[in-house]
């Protein structure tokens, strides 16, 4: 155990260390080549990334607006999810769910939204294992059915 903690101490210390040596060549080479220095640790300096800066983020609001609208719907899936989140605000919901969706791997998606509902639901039913009336299973179930619900709405966006 001693042992595990100088091994983790050491490590820190050695990332630490290669970062202050990252940063000091930065600034060595901005010294040395003034502006130009942006083309050694930059790949699309003149590219037009600044034109087109936050064009992203109106896919996102758009997207976010979709899955809150969703929520609001009659469907069986966004019903018992309001059952369940109770006075939480819908759109903080939808930007956390869209979340969950840029995860790459399809379990980690399902664990993440289950987790986003854990968190969310009312106060835990912690002597049962139960989180407002579910217990770990039917949220999980839920969960799933939420995200089919969100690839789809992903898809017909995309």
């Amino acid at each position: 155990m001693v042992q595990e903690k100088q091994s983790d101490r050491q490590q820190r210390l050695d990332n630490f260390l290669q970062a202050v040596e990252a940063a000091q060549k930065l600034q060595d080479d901005i010294i040395k080549y003034g502006l130009e220095a942006a083309h050694l640790y930059c790949d699309d300096v003149d590219g037009d990334w600044l034109d087109t800066w936050g064009e992203g983020e109106d896919e996102q609001q758009n997207f976010v607006e979709l899955v809150t609208n969703f929520l609001q719907s009659n469907d069986s899936v966004a019903v018992r999810l309001r059952k369940q989140l109770k006075d939480k605000p819908l759109k903080v919901i939808a930007v956390e769910l869209e979340k969950c969706l840029s995860l790459s791997e399809q379990e980690d998606q399902i664990f993440a939204v289950k987790n986003v509902l854990a968190d969310n639901v009312a106060v835990a039913e912690s002597n049962r294992g139960k989180i407002n009336g579910m217990d770990e299973i039917e949220l999980l179930d839920l969960a799933e059915e939420l995200l089919d619900k969100l690839r789809k709405i992903f898809e017909k966006h995309n």
